[in-house]
């Protein structure tokens, strides 16, 4: 047998199993921290509420201090959220559909009435949320009478003795994550939160501290809208979208700086000096400054020169000075900053172009393609919004409207849940290229592909509104139109001209209509007119 051959049959076999690399430590693999071989929760990669809370503070500095950052979050939330999502009630009565659309809009764009401090509309609320949610990790929104109060992440804490003193954190197979009391099946029970004046240098260790709020009441309806998007179902509270990317936004912030401080001092001067063989120089060095002298660990001293605007150098007599002016930024430094930059838009989910708003790196079809796949992650984080906030909100909204009014009352004991059933129509985005975009829309219509009303909804309209809105705007034309006509044609002056509303609102003809016109009574000649349209139409 040759050297390094197996043994016997069992180590012939083993070499033979192919498993994961990924499995298998080597010396190519950095060991990282925390990861051991058993399996954990997802609750146990962030289990140190000091260490979940910092990352919270960070992302936050982030949003403070770092030029990108907060545009990119307030540009994916633009994207998201834009005018607002909208509500079109499901409840088979029309009746019943309009009288709770208006009533929802008059609560949500009055702060007085949607908002327990006042300040915010609905709409507000949204997008504050879903800042929040991208910052943080997760945010809260409390139903509270007729208004919702809005809760930050960081205020929804564990007190550090609640598992010595609280009886139901005691109870066999419950657990308290960061201020969220779960069961053993991972059912949210309450919500711990801290008085907003807590000072946040203080300690939190006492009971009495909590506010606590049953997640579900008596009747099992939502009192806590908790808005997170867990990466996986053992996780209970929501991380910042900011994590895998905490070095590359800090390093791509201090490499902006450096560049600019390199930028400043390679401003002030750069001299070459030539001096020929023999040169032979004073021994003291002209100043042009103010000088400090610092003495360094080992005993040697440092003189400091400080420098200014408009600095002349002298150089001593048979010295050339030659000026140098480096290449600042480098060129390597624009792609290294994009791939910075590209990191940090890949993980909020938006094109570099999008970021930077700032095409010119790409063609048409690259920008077209960037925005499609974009979008996909819009409407993804569009459903999941809609249902873990508004949905709820609206059937909270309908049970108090519900609790007011006699006549939806009767409503519901006479039809139960179908009250509560509406269809959430998030917003649009306008078309890339409009004339194809547009033409795809009518395709679609003509052929049943989709409805009028999914179709204005795809494109952030509401069909409702829209429809009115055509129907009322026709029959204003064609009621003035008609009023017009028949002046006209009671004017003396235009005795025997006949004159129809169509002629004086000159309403555009659906796409393929033939039109036959005769020249005059009995005249055998007809011009035929067909209007703009597909093959198909026409």
């Amino acid at each position: 047998m040759r050297r390094g051959q197996p043994k016997n049959l069992s180590e012939s076999f083993d070499v033979m199993r192919q498993d994961y690399d990924a499995a298998k430590q080597t010396r190519w693999r950095r060991k990282r921290a925390g990861v051991g071989a058993v399996g954990t929760t997802g609750d146990y990669h962030y289990r140190s509420e000091a260490d979940w809370l910092r990352m919270i503070a960070l992302s936050r500095d982030f949003m403070l201090n770092e030029p990108v950052v907060a545009q990119g979050v307030r540009r994916l939330v633009d994207n998201i959220v834009q005018t607002g999502f909208q509500f079109d009630p499901q409840t088979g009565d029309a009746g019943v559909d309009t009288e709770l659309r208006n009533r929802f809009t008059a609560w949500a764009e009055d702060p007085e009435r949607c908002d327990l401090g006042g300040e915010s509309t609905f709409h507000e609320f949204e997008r504050n949320g879903l800042i929040q949610w991208v910052v943080d990790g997760d945010h809260f929104f409390l139903p509270i009478g007729d208004r919702l109060q809005s809760v930050e992440a960081h205020r929804c804490r564990t007190p550090s003795n609640a598992a010595r003193k609280d009886s139901k954190v005691r109870r066999q197979g419950r657990a308290c994550v960061h201020g969220v009391l779960i069961d053993e099946t991972r059912r949210h029970l309450e919500y711990w939160f801290t008085r907003d004046e807590l000072d946040p240098m203080s300690s939190f260790t006492r009971i009495k501290d909590v506010n606590s709020v049953l997640a579900r009441n008596d009747a099992g309806h939502r009192q806590v809208y908790h808005v997170y998007r867990p990466d996986r179902m053992s996780q209970t509270r929501g991380v910042s979208l900011f994590a895998p990317v905490a070095d590359v936004i800090g390093m791509q912030g201090d490499t902006q700086f450096a560049m600019m401080v390199k930028q400043q001092v390679a401003s002030c001067f750069n001299i070459f000096r030539e001096r020929d063989i023999g040169f032979q120089a004073p021994n003291e060095e002209p100043q042009r400054g103010p000088r400090q002298t610092d003495y360094m660990a080992d005993g040697t001293a440092r003189t400091l020169e400080g420098l200014g605007p408009a600095l002349e150098i002298a150089g001593w007599p048979g010295e050339k000075l030659q000026g140098f002016s480096p290449n600042i930024p480098s060129p390597e430094f624009f792609p290294h900053m994009r791939m910075l930059l590209q990191f940090y838009a890949v993980n909020i989910g938006l094109p570099l172009e999008l970021l930077l708003l700032d095409p010119t790196m790409t063609n048409f079809s690259g920008w077209r393609g960037a925005m499609d796949q974009a979008r996909l992650g819009f409407r993804n984080v569009q459903r999941w919004f809609g249902l873990k906030f508004h949905s709820p909100v609206w059937r909270w909204r309908v049970r108090r409207e519900i609790r007011k009014d006699a006549s939806l009352r009767s409503f519901f004991e006479h039809n139960g849940e179908a009250i509560f059933r509406h269809r959430l129509n998030p917003p649009g985005w306008p078309y890339i290229e409009p004339m194809k975009d547009a033409a795809a829309d009518l395709l679609m219509v003509r052929n049943a592909l989709t409805s009028q009303r999914r179709r204005a909804a795809n494109r952030g309209m509401d069909w409702e509104d829209l429809g009115t809105e055509i129907v009322e705007d026709n029959a204003g034309l064609i009621v003035k139109a008609h009023r017009k006509a028949q002046e006209i044609m009671a004017d003396p002056q235009n005795k025997g001209l006949e004159v129809t509303w169509r002629e004086v609102a000159s309403l555009p003809t659906p796409d393929g209509l033939k039109v036959n016109i005769a020249t005059a009574a009995g005249d055998q000649d007809e011009t035929t007119a067909t209007t703009g349209g597909d093959d198909d139409a026409q």
